[in-house]
């Protein structure tokens, strides 16, 4: 018999996400101020992608492993999911204080594995949470919130780097500007906090009589979540299938976007490259820094009003055009020369994004099994990161020789991508991405 979930006021569902926005103001970091850090340690543009590897080895690695583990943990004071959002945000707080310290390129390279690790052991319960706690009527507005909440922490990410480089002044010995610490700084208070505010406030819903005692039935070893990764993808919805091809596209294109916007946008706007004037790189960094916080500033304001468009068209649709706008944004954004228009572009793929956050969910999450929500948004998270396993690999060689090693025509390139992912997204079949109507 299963639970009947009792539905949550909007407040409560507010509080129980409040934690995604101290995660995704450290992912904002990751986009926006790593690159430039890199670059600052003497990186060249095309070691970028190998240097990025980070993000996708660790989610391919930890995500599904804690999906599989939290889904068969229950402790009656800590609940199933929270512990592993806490373990995780107080090892990302650690990582994102000490990173502007690096004093190498491989020491800050190093402290991105261990960063991206916490993130994603902080990050992959909560797919699984919404799921655990809200009736199927309410799953729009729990996943579109945490679009609100990654639009407002990369926001404020963002942002932070514009201020900070306006009013900190001078650079460590190694290169380091020091309104980067102030970014990281700020950073690692709102990772902890922010996740401990969702803890305190929200309750997990325990498991039934019969799960704890399947529960405690069953002989644990550590090869156990990988078997149960396994089985899982073996047994594994067509719907999830399709999803992983529009995801091979999407993710790929976006990992493009975030390597090479600062470069693109110090190309096409200050005419220098990080290589041949580094105080101009610096301007266009910072820049870049206001123009990503802007397109997520549009995240957070369009997040709530995908939850009617989805509720009303379905939520197939609404990811179809919010991705062919965002196929019009980047095809125009290599082509801007005044830093001001930079924005208009942005707004396309401010709401894309908040898309991308949410709606993906919204069609493959009545199709699958409760007892599994953890492991099945962990392998989600795998179809994520091995595009953007498979970008690092493969796209220096496609940068250098096909794009002409230019910044631009990889934004471009990123734009034709994504416009391919709206056609597989199109293969999906509506019946089976329907939500309830509230």
């Amino acid at each position: 018999m299963s639970l009947i979930k009792p539905s949550l006021s909007f407040q409560q569902i507010i509080n129980m996400n409040v934690g995604f926005f101290g995660i995704q103001y450290s992912f904002g970091l990751q986009q926006t101020a790593v690159g430039p850090l890199y670059s600052f340690l003497g990186a060249h543009e095309g070691e970028l992608p190998l240097l990025f590897l980070a993000g996708p080895v660790t989610g391919l690695l930890i995500q599904p492993i804690i999906g599989a583990l939290s889904d068969k943990t229950w402790h009656p004071k800590y609940g199933r999911r929270k512990p592993f959002f806490l373990i995780g945000a107080i090892a990302c707080s650690l990582c994102l204080f000490a990173f502007p310290f690096s004093r190498s390129l491989w020491m800050a390279a190093g402290l991105l594995w261990i960063l991206d690790a916490a993130n994603n052991t902080a990050m992959e319960p909560y797919r699984a949470f919404i799921a655990d706690k809200l009736p199927s009527e309410q799953l729009a507005t729990g996943f579109l919130t945490q679009s609100f909440f990654t639009g407002l922490g990369i926001t404020l990410a963002n942002v932070s780097l514009f201020v900070f480089q306006s009013f900190i002044k001078g650079q460590s010995e190694v290169g380091i500007p020091y309104w980067v610490y102030g970014s990281f700084f700020v950073g690692s208070f709102c990772s902890i906090t922010s996740v401990l505010w969702s803890v305190m406030k929200t309750p997990e819903i325990p498991p039934s009589d019969e799960e704890l005692i399947l529960m405690r039935a069953q002989k644990r070893n550590f090869l156990d979540p990988f078997f149960e990764i396994f089985e899982a993808i073996g047994d594994m919805p067509r719907v999830m299938w399709q999803l992983a091809l529009v995801y091979l596209f999407q993710w790929y294109a976006l990992f493009i976007y975030w390597q090479y916007v600062p470069l693109s946008i110090a190309r096409s706007v200050w005419n220098t490259s990080s290589e041949e004037n580094i105080q101009l790189y610096e301007e266009a960094a910072a820049w870049t820094g206001l123009v990503n916080g802007f397109y997520n500033i549009i995240t957070f304001l369009s997040a709530f009003f995908l939850v009617s468009l989805a509720k009303k068209f379905g939520p197939k649709w609404v990811h179809i055009v919010c991705l062919l706008a965002a196929t019009v944004s980047l095809l125009i954004l290599p082509n801007i020369h005044d830093k001001y228009l930079l924005f208009a572009p942005m707004i396309g793929f401010g709401v894309a994004w908040a898309s991308m956050m949410g709606v993906p969910y919204l069609l493959v999450v009545e199709s699958l099994p409760k007892e599994r929500y953890g492991v099945y948004m962990g392998i989600i998270n795998m179809m994520i990161v091995i595009p953007m396993i498979i970008q690092t690999l493969s796209f220096g060689a496609i940068f250098e020789n096909i794009l002409g090693s230019d910044p631009r025509n990889a934004i471009s390139f990123a734009g034709v991508l994504l416009a391919i992912a709206a056609i597989a997204t199109s293969f999906i079949p509506t019946q089976e991405s329907k939500i309830p109507q509230s």
